[in-house]
């Protein structure tokens, strides 16, 4: 629920450093604005690449130029320049550099919540992993033909990054037709499924999810171990517009007031033992 607060912008909950620049994080509970600084010879594939992993900002930027310019290039090969005085969007599969001698200062209200968060290289945490899909991808493709295709997939993609911004989640990678996300809770993991299978809806899109807790490895633009394999084969199971999880993710979220109908023990590819498995009852973010 939105409440009325202020915090000075001397003092950021969080300053995030990147070579030749810093982004200084404000939370406002649901709402995270960050205040980017990028001194001149600052290029995000040179600088913020090697942190993020992916090879375009996967990030959706509305913000407004306090100082500087910033040219962008979209992976269609468009270019935009922003300037002081001036409010800008820019959408995800980009790339961007300061221009001039001058530092580029901005604020941006929709896509810093992870945007160049240090890099935990090989570090072992415990997160709640979560796999997405759109279902039958390759014969509705074909129907629409790949411009459509694209332009469906990305604002798909552009949506499914605002829930997870929304419920605190981190998008690891795309895979293609859907995302590998990792959240440090396996409530906000479950409710950020159930947003996104809406969200699809809407699109005319029907996507499954998956969604299993354990310890996972984390290594520069992706996440490995056992949890993140489990939960690319309970995304398998499930249908058109379904939410399963795993046994362990169920008993974590017993106090959540969600509610979950048996889905069956399952013999998990490359995973010894069956394992039980749950339904979401009623996918919606609640």
């Amino acid at each position: 629920m939105a409440r009325l607060q202020a915090k000075p912008l001397e003092t950021p909950d969080e300053v995030r450093p990147t070579p030749l620049g810093r982004i200084d994080i404000y939370n406002l509970d649901d709402l995270v604005i960050g205040r980017m600084v990028f001194e001149p010879g600052w290029h995000w594939a040179e600088h913020v690449q090697p942190i993020a992993g992916t090879t375009l900002c996967q990030y959706h930027h509305v913000g407004v130029c306090i100082a500087g310019r910033l040219a962008n290039r979209l992976e269609d090969g468009t270019i935009l320049e922003i300037g002081p005085g001036t409010v800008f969007e820019i959408p995800p599969g980009h790339d961007g550099w300061v221009v001039g001698d001058e530092a580029f200062v901005a604020y941006d209200v929709a896509g810093v919540r992870s945007f160049a968060r240090v890099d935990e290289r090989m570090q072992r945490v415990l997160g709640a992993v979560l796999f997405t899909d759109i279902v039958d991808s390759t014969a509705l493709a074909e129907s629409l033909g790949p411009a459509r295709w694209r332009e469906l997939v990305a604002t798909h993609n552009e949506r499914t990054q605002f829930e997870l911004d929304r419920y605190r989640g981190r998008l690891v990678k795309t895979t293609g037709d859907g995302v590998l996300a990792l959240f440090d809770g396996s409530e906000r993991a479950v409710r950020a499924a159930a947003a996104i299978c809406l969200a699809a809806k809407s699109l005319g899109l029907a996507i499954r999810a998956g969604i299993h807790t354990g310890e996972v490895e984390m290594t520069a633009g992706d996440v490995r171990g056992l949890a993140v394999h489990v939960a690319a084969r309970v995304m398998a199971l499930a249908g058109p517009s379904q939410v399963y999880v795993s046994a362990t993710t169920r008993e974590l979220v017993a106090d959540s007031g969600l509610t979950f109908v048996d889905a069956g023990s399952h013999e998990l590819k490359g995973v010894s033992g069956a394992r039980q498995l749950y339904c979401l009852a009623e996918p919606g973010p609640g």
